[in-house]
C-alpha cells in the first residue's frame, strides 16, 4: 500500500529531461511504477515490465494481460533482442471461420466476444523479460499493478470517458459489467476503479510466475469461460504458447542505425523501406514538398505490406529485398515530385524479383543507458469487450488482424492478402513498430506509438523530425502528422497550415482531416552528453517520469 500512496502522491509530467532513467507511457499512475522500479535498483526492462503490468490494471482501452505485443530490447552490453509475445490463432482456428454460408464475412464476429480473441502473449513476454535481462526479483516487478488493481485508482476524464463512450458493447458482457461498472452504469471521471478479480489474478501470476496465466488456475478460468461463451481458446493453445526470439531488423539512415521490428510486425519492413526512398531527397524541402514525397513513399511501402508480410513462421517474407537501398532507388524513380500518384496504379512488390486507440507504446531508458521500446495491444479499444470471468481481465480481439477474407479491409481499412490468412497457432500480421535509434554506436531515440496503421508512419515522421529537420525532442513529438496506406487512396492530416493544404491539394491529393494521429511516447538521448528527454505526447494524457 505504500508504494501505491507513493505512486498517487507524485505529479506527472509530459516532459522530463534527466542524466538517469526515464520512463514515457500513456498513463501517469503506470509511468511512477516503471520508475519506481528504476529507483528500487531496476535496469529498463524490470521497469518496462513494472510498466506494462500497470498498464494492463489504469488503462484498460489498450494495456494489458489478456492481449500481446513486441518488446525491442538494447542493452549497454550489446545484447540486441526482439521479443514476439504477439497474440496466437488458437489450434481449432480455421482459415474461414468468420465467413458466413454465402462467402461474406459476419458482422463483428472477428471483433466481438471471445471467439475473436486470439490466444494472449502478455504475461509470457513479461516473464521471458524478466528471466533474460531483469535484475529485481519478479515479484517486485508485479507488485505496483496488484496494488493498484487493490487499492484503486481514481478514473481520469479520459478514462471515464473511453469507458462511458464503449458501454453498449462493454455491458453485453456480464463479467465486463461486473468488473468494469457501478451497478450497470459508467463510473465518472474523479470516483475510484477497484479492480478485485484483476487483483487476485496478479496475486496469483506474482507468487506462481507468469506459467501460472497458462497452466495454472488463471489458465482454467479462461478455459472454462470459453467454453461457456463460445471461444475456441482451450488449455492445450495456453500451455503450448512461447515467446519467439527474434533478430531485430536494422537498416540506416545518413549514418544513423535504425533498430526496429521484424515480421509479423510489417512496421520495420516499411519504416525501412520508406526511409530508404527518403535517403534519396534533400534533407530539408518546402513542408508541402516534403508531404509529398513522405506521402508516396507511404503508399509504396503499404502496398507491399498488403500482400507480401506475415507471420515468418509460416510464409516467406521477403524482407531483405524490401529493405534493399536498390529497390527503394526503383520506386524513387518513378515518383514525380509535383504530382500524386494514383494508389490503384500501385502493385505490391512490382519490383522484385521473380490500428482506434486499441494499443499503447512506452519507452525507457535507465541510468546505465539500457534501452526498452514495447508496443502491446488488445487490438480494438478494450479489446473484444469480454471479460474473463473470476479473472477479471479484458480479451483481445486480436483475430481481426489476419485476413478473415483476403482482399477484404479490416476494421483498420487495411487490404490484406493470403500471407495473412487465419491458420492454427499463426500469429496475425502487426503494425506495431517499438524502434530504437543509435547515433555513431550510442544511443539516441527510442520510439513507438499506438493506432493501428498510423503507427508505422508516426515512428517515421517523428524519427525524421528529429534527424532531418532538427526539431527538439518536444517539437518532434507534438509537430502535425500525416498519414498514407495506400488504400484507401487519401491522405489524413493533422492542422497544417492552409497554404501547405492548398499545394498538397495542387499536386493530385486527396486530403481527410483528422483530429489526432498517434500517441508517441519516446525519449531522446544526446549522445554528447547522455542526457535523457522523455517526451510523452500531449495528444492524451501521458506521462514521463524520472528515477531520480
Amino acid at each position: 500500500m505504500l508504494a501505491v500512496l507513493a505512486i498517487l502522491a507524485i505529479a506527472d509530467s509530459e516532459t522530463v529531461t534527466t542524466r538517469n532513467g526515464v520512463v514515457v507511457c500513456d498513463e501517469p499512475l503506470a509511468a511512477q511504477a516503471g520508475a519506481s522500479i528504476l529507483r528500487k535498483g531496476g535496469n529498463a526492462v524490470d521497469a518496462a515490465v513494472a510498466t506494462a503490468l500497470a498498464l494492463a490494471v489504469v488503462e484498460p482501452t489498450a494495456g494489458n494481460i489478456g492481449g500481446g505485443g513486441f518488446m525491442l530490447v538494447r542493452m549497454t552490453d550489446g545484447r540486441k533482442v526482439f521479443l514476439d509475445y504477439r497474440e496466437e490463432a488458437p489450434r481449432k482456428a480455421s482459415r474461414n471461420m468468420y465467413l458466413a454460408p454465402d462467402g461474406s464475412l459476419r458482422n463483428g464476429a472477428s471483433t466481438l466476444g471471445p471467439l475473436a480473441a486470439g490466444v494472449p502473449g502478455t504475461v509470457a513476454g513479461m516473464g521471458e523479460a524478466s528471466h533474460r535481462f531483469g535484475k529485481l526479483p519478479w515479484r517486485d516487478l508485479v507488485e505496483p499493478a496488484v496494488e493498484l488493481a487493490e487499492r484503486g485508482f481514481p478514473l481520469s476524464r479520459s478514462q471515464a470517458s473511453a469507458l462511458e463512450h464503449d458501454a453498449d458493447r462493454l455491458t453485453k458482457f456480464d463479467a465486463t459489467r461486473q468488473e468494469y461498472f457501478k451497478d450497470g452504469k459508467s463510473y465518472v471521471a474523479g470516483e475510484t476503479l477497484r479492480l478485485p478479480q484483476l487483483a487476485e489474478t496478479l496475486r496469483r501470476i506474482q507468487k506462481e510466475g507468469a506459467r501460472e496465466f497458462y497452466q495454472g488456475h488463471t489458465a482454467d478460468l479462461i478455459a472454462i469461460h470459453m467454453r461457456s461463451h463460445g471461444g475456441i481458446i482451450d488449455r492445450t493453445d495456453l500451455a503450448a504458447y512461447h515467446v519467439r526470439i527474434r533478430k531485430p531488423l536494422v537498416g540506416t539512415y545518413r549514418g544513423r542505425e535504425v533498430m526496429t521490428s521484424p515480421p509479423p510486425s510489417s512496421g520495420g519492413v516499411a519504416v525501412i523501406e520508406m526511409l530508404n526512398i527518403l535517403e534519396g531527397y534533400p534533407r530539408k524541402m518546402s513542408p508541402a514538398n516534403r508531404i509529398h514525397v513522405t506521402t508516396e513513399a507511404m503508399r509504396r511501402a503499404f502496398a507491399d505490406r498488403s500482400e507480401l508480410m506475415g507471420d515468418p513462421d509460416f510464409v516467406r517474407v521477403p524482407v531483405s529485398k524490401l529493405i534493399a537501398k536498390n529497390y527503394a532507388a526503383k520506386f524513387r524513380n518513378e515518383i514525380d515530385p509535383q504530382k500524386a500518384s494514383r494508389s490503384v496504379d500501385i502493385k505490391p512488390g512490382r519490383w522484385l524479383p521473380g490500428e482506434h486507440r486499441e494499443t499503447t507504446h512506452f519507452s525507457v531508458v535507465d541510468a546505465a543507458g539500457n534501452a526498452v521500446a514495447n508496443t502491446y495491444t488488445l487490438n480494438g479499444s478494450f479489446g473484444c469487450a469480454d471479460t474473463v470471468e473470476g479473472a477479471g481481465f479484458l480479451l483481445n480481439n486480436e483475430m481481426d488482424d489476419f485476413a478473415a477474407k483476403p482482399g477484404s479491409p479490416n476494421m483498420f481499412g487495411l487490404i490484406q492478402g493470403e500471407r495473412n490468412a487465419i491458420a492454427p497457432n499463426k500469429r496475425p500480421l502487426s503494425s506495431m513498430t517499438p524502434t530504437i535509434v543509435l547515433s555513431r554506436g550510442k544511443l539516441e531515440m527510442v520510439l513507438g506509438s499506438p493506432g493501428g496503421p498510423t503507427i508505422i508512419n508516426t515512428v517515421l515522421e517523428v524519427f525524421l523530425n528529429r534527424a532531418d529537420l532538427g526539431m527538439s525532442p518536444v517539437e518532434a513529438v507534438r509537430a502535425p502528422r500525416f498519414h498514407h496506406q495506400w488504400m484507401p487512396d487519401e491522405l489524413t492530416t493533422e492542422l497544417l497550415p492552409n497554404d501547405v493544404l492548398d499545394d498538397l491539394r495542387r499536386f493530385g491529393h486527396r486530403l481527410a482531416p483528422t483530429r489526432s494521429q498517434g500517441i508517441a511516447n519516446c525519449v531522446f538521448v544526446d549522445p554528447k552528453t547522455g542526457q535523457r528527454t522523455g517526451v510523452a505526447d500531449r495528444r492524451y494524457r501521458g506521462s514521463a517520469a524520472a528515477s531520480e
